[in-house]
């Protein structure tokens, strides 16, 4: 009906995939292949009239069909009858046809917009919007361009939609290492090149990703592989671009690193978007005085741009005002530099200064670097942290410092970033930085902050005694505001109560002139005007070793409720004293945490009370981190065997909250469990290590784990308690497994067992046969670890540990693949699964699947090893364990592999090597061997020599088993 005319949905087709055509929703019968073929005809004519013979000659070719004219109307006439109303858009004319599509009516015209706009932001210098363009652009094709559609038309346009799409992604790719995402392009590189193997702009993007990740002689190889294929295939030498980038990774070629880009197209390292952090702490809004010293250093910010780099480094003592004035001045100079400001807290003064290596992961995930993108080692990732912020005009406040080689890894060192340094040391040895000494503040300065806080009225009645006080506080900024604030609290105290208060009461204030003993003496200030509650409050927090505290973990320490806790410690906020970190979180600056430390060694009495308020703490993360493994672990006995806690900890919603709380606290919570080695309180120490026991497994906090197992191992060694030390031993051979060091993990294994025995406690007999078994399978010595996995499993069956005995089966499933017997390992680790899908697991629940997927690839039931371990990967990554997470990729490699898809593997060992935390060097090894022969098996066989050798090195290193596959895949028998 005409009435109906303006509400009918236009007609849509498609051409980048199957041809299609749609109403609205509904899709329309397009008939039979010939017939598709007359419509992608018209479709890619834009409108145009094709005349008859045009049209025969698409469809068929030189050899039409005796009565191609009359089929071609009867296409034709199909075709109008399955538009139905819309019959009029197919218009006869001039001996021929056209097909008039509506704007946005064909994929391909909006595809082509998009690419067009693209290549217009590109040039205008708008990168990320370019390549976001660019990226909707390819999400318009749907397969392959004019699928299963017959004729010479359709296949010489197939061939030209494909080199478009190719020239798009190549376009696409540059612009991600335009943008520094080296590392992720890596893994599509190498999947193109496979399937499109002479093609030489893919080869030299990889050879340029390859080269930017670090991997030298892997990109050196990619050319020797190309000119390679090059003489054999076509008989010509590679071009001459790619011969240029061979000489420049040769010289090492300093502009081979990633280009400038600056503004706000300069995405992140490996990342959806660079992140500007606005990190820097609030600044106080009476900062008084200083001025010399804040036009110095504003000057030196204010022409960061264009040099190198700029470095201002202010030293002096305990309290005199370092990070006040650091701060101020970063706030002035934030204009300087848009694309953020970072700041760490670096704990110089303090017993545990800042470990750089972690400073530089928390500074690449502020700027947008996923963690699993993030490298171990300090030098990894400072030369990562400077490839980030390459083209960047970024700040560094590194406050607290403890020396020049703290600070030298988090340096920027691009031009147009800049470093602000604070210390008590001075940093004569940190080359190029201006240096700033600042000592205590004027007598009028001193005065007019005093005035500032206390107010004008009460100051300036008493000015004479208000001099006396800041003079008694050694004109120390920190001093003075404490005074002043303790006084601005007091409205019965006049100035001079307060002056006659620290001549008569603090005589060791004059001891603000001699160095350290300055800061101390400041704090009693503070710490002797504390109410009693506040005072044992301000005592107690300072005893735990964590880097902050959060309110729950507090109340804990002071057996308190939170709304108790929470007023009590804001009472502390408010004098200076205690820090607010975050909503919910506190910590105290690293000098005044010593401070109440030694407060508590002198005033808090009995002793006892100190004991009791880290028992507190540790019961508090021991029933938490308990409730926590109960949720991912449910039906495990090991909770049953956990130390008793007096005190209740946090309850869960659900999974994610409960990893969420034992991630956010790792730091914390290990520092609690290392501090219990020295507190006497042994076994509820190692039984924490064993309730958090996913912060080992996730790769991200191994190193910090294992100092806490080996430390609680050495001291319940020395306090002759078998009981802990067999289980700080069997969680610490735990972790040296994980991370690839194997004989080390066996003998701790070993002693473990022993003293499991000896103490008659069931989680060292269980676990550490289970765990001797891993070890002797990654050694290759497969009688014991199939002798020790049947010990465990009867140990697990004996405890009524279900989900233990699951684990062990799983494990003689990889043991018994190992040893041939691939029917049996397909039925193990098929009970596994059985195991943990009645009690509900999900995390175990992976590793059965992945022992699963590991037997059905050896049986060579392929598809369903795929299915298997792609689930077992998603379960990996949805529980935080990156560590996993690669393997799980790693081993779908090997089945890929060994189903004969070269390709997918090399995209998979790719996505293990990108997670970067896969549990140290050995699986970085292993990774590349498999990497290697995916790159064989396209024909990328240098490179593929390239991966070996890495490998074999760090084999050789290990002293490894696997050294010797390597060399027979590095023989000359190998490659012939």
């Amino acid at each position: 009906m005409a009435g109906d005319t303006g509400h009918r949905q236009p007609l849509r087709f498609t051409v980048l995939g199957p041809v299609r055509a749609w109403r609205g929703a509904e899709q329309l019968n397009t008939g039979s292949p010939q017939q598709r073929a007359l419509l992608a005809a018209l479709l890619l004519r834009g409108g145009r009239t094709a005349t008859a013979a045009e049209l025969v000659d698409a469809l068929w070719g030189d050899e039409p069909p005796h009565a191609a004219l009359a089929a071609l109307r009867t296409y034709a006439s199909r075709l109008r009858k399955g538009f139905g109303p819309d019959a009029d858009a197919l218009i006869s004319e001039s001996g021929g046809y056209a097909l008039r599509v509506s704007v946005s009516g064909l994929d391909i015209d909006r595809a082509e917009e998009l690419a067009a706009d693209a290549e217009k932001a590109r040039q205008a210098g708008e990168r990320t919007k370019a390549r976001t363009l660019i990226n909707e652009a390819l999400d318009v094709w749907s397969g392959e361009p004019l699928a299963n559609v017959p004729g010479p038309y359709a296949e010489t346009q197939r061939a030209r939609l494909e080199e478009w799409r190719l020239s798009l992604i190549e376009t696409r790719l540059d612009l991600d290492l335009e943008a520094g995402r080296h590392a992720d392009a890596v893994s599509e590189l190498t999947a193109l090149t496979a399937a499109h193997p002479l093609r030489e702009r893919l080869r030299e993007l990889l050879m340029l990703a390859l080269y930017r990740s670090g991997r030298q002689a892997e990109a050196l190889a990619v050319y020797a592989d190309t000119r390679r294929l090059l003489a054999d295939e076509l008989g010509v030498d590679p071009c001459a671009d790619l011969a240029d980038l061979q000489q420049r990774i040769l010289q090492a070629d300093a502009d081979l690193a990633a280009p400038v880009i600056r503004g706000e197209d300069r995405p992140a390292v490996s990342g959806p978007a660079f992140v500007r952090p606005a990190q820097l702490p609030a600044t106080v809004s009476d900062f008084t005085g200083r001025a010399t010293f804040v036009g110095e250093l504003s000057d030196q910010l204010a022409t960061a741009e264009g040099r190198i780099m700029a470095v201002s480094a202010v030293a002096g003592i305990g309290g005199v005002g370092k990070t006040t004035l650091a701060v101020h001045v970063a706030h002035a100079a934030r204009h300087h530099f848009p694309d953020g400001q970072l700041y760490i807290d670096l704990q110089g003064a303090g017993p545990s200064a800042a470990d750089p290596e972690a400073v530089l992961g928390s500074f690449l995930r502020a700027l947008g670097t996923p963690d699993t993108a993030i490298p171990d080692g300090v030098e990894e990732r400072s030369a990562l942290y400077r490839s980030t912020l390459d083209g960047r005009r970024v700040l560094a406040l590194l406050d607290n410092a403890r020396d020049a080689a703290q600070v030298r890894p988090l340096l920027p060192g691009t031009e147009g970033c800049a470093a602000l340094v604070t210390s008590r040391a001075r940093m004569v040895d940190l080359a190029g930085a201006h240096l700033v000494d600042l000592d205590v503040m004027s007598p009028e300065e001193a005065l007019v902050l005093f005035t500032r806080i206390v107010g004008e009225e009460r100051v300036g009645a008493e000015r004479d005694a208000a001099m006396d006080v800041v003079a008694a506080c050694g004109f120390l900024p920190l001093a003075i505001r404490i005074a002043a604030s303790r006084l601005a609290a007091r409205r019965t105290w006049t100035v001079s109560v307060l002056a006659r208060k620290l001549a008569d009461e603090r005589r060791r204030l004059d001891e603000l002139r001699a160095g350290d003993l300055a800061v101390k003496a400041t704090f009693e200030l503070g710490y002797g005007q504390l109410e009693r509650a506040q005072a044992r409050a301000f005592r107690l927090l300072g005893l735990a070793d964590g880097p902050d505290i959060s309110l729950p973990a507090a109340a804990a320490v002071l057996d308190l409720d939170t709304e108790a806790a929470e007023e009590l410690l804001e009472s502390l906020v408010d004098t200076s004293l205690l820090e607010s970190a975050a909503p919910g979180r506190y910590r105290f600056h690293d000098l005044v945490r010593l401070y109440a430390r030694a407060c508590a060694e002198r005033d808090e009495q009995p002793p006892s009370e100190r004991v009791a308020a880290m028992s507190r703490l540790l019961d508090f993360y021991l029933s938490t981190a308990a409730g926590v493994y109960a949720i991912e672990r449910p039906g495990d006995r090991l909770v049953d065997h956990l130390a008793p806690a007096e005190r209740q900890g946090l309850t869960f919603p659900d999974r994610d909250a409960a990893l969420d709380w034992l991630f956010a606290e790792a730091n914390c919570v290990l520092a609690c469990a290392q501090q219990s080695a020295a507190g006497g309180m042994l076994r509820r120490g190692a039984d924490l290590l064993m309730a958090a026991v996913d912060l080992a497994e996730s790769g991200a906090n191994s190193r910090q784990y294992e100092m806490a197992a080996a430390a609680i191992s050495e001291a319940a060694h020395a306090a002759e308690d078998a009981r802990a030390e067999g289980r700080a031993r069997t969680f610490l051979a735990h972790v040296l497994s994980l991370v690839g060091k194997f004989a080390e993990s066996d003998a701790e294994a070993q002693r473990a067992m022993l003293l499991g025995l000896a103490a008659e406690d069931p989680v060292p007999t269980c676990r550490v046969p289970n765990q001797r078994g891993i070890i002797a399978l990654y050694q290759q010595r497969y009688d014991d670890a199939e002798a020790y996995l049947q010990q465990a499993i009867e140990a697990f069956r004996a405890d009524d540990n279900r989900p233990g005995e699951a684990s062990a089966l799983c494990n003689l499933s990889r043991v018994r693949l190992a040893m041939n017997r691939t029917a049996s390992a397909v039925e193990l680790a098929q009970r596994g699964i059985d195991i943990y899908h009645s009690l509900g697991l999900t995390l175990r629940l992976a590793n059965a699947k992945y022992a699963l997927g590991l037997a059905l690839t050896r049986a060579g039931h392929f598809a369903d090893a795929f299915s298997q371990l792609t689930a077992a990967l998603a379960i990996f990554h949805e529980s935080r364990q990156p560590l996993w997470e690669g393997m799980a990729h790693y081993r779908l490699a090997e089945a890929h592999l060994a189903a004969r898809r070269p390709a997918q593997a090399a995209g998979h060992a790719e996505q293990a090597l990108g997670l970067r935390g896969i549990g140290g060097d050995w699986r970085r090894a292993i990774v590349l061997t498999v990497l290697g022969r995916a790159l064989a098996g396209i024909g990328q066989t240098d490179r593929a020599r390239a991966c070996w050798q890495e490998a074999l090195s760090i084999h050789e290193h290990l002293g490894t088993v696997e050294a010797d596959e390597v060399r027979e895949l590095l023989s000359p028998v190998a490659a012939a």
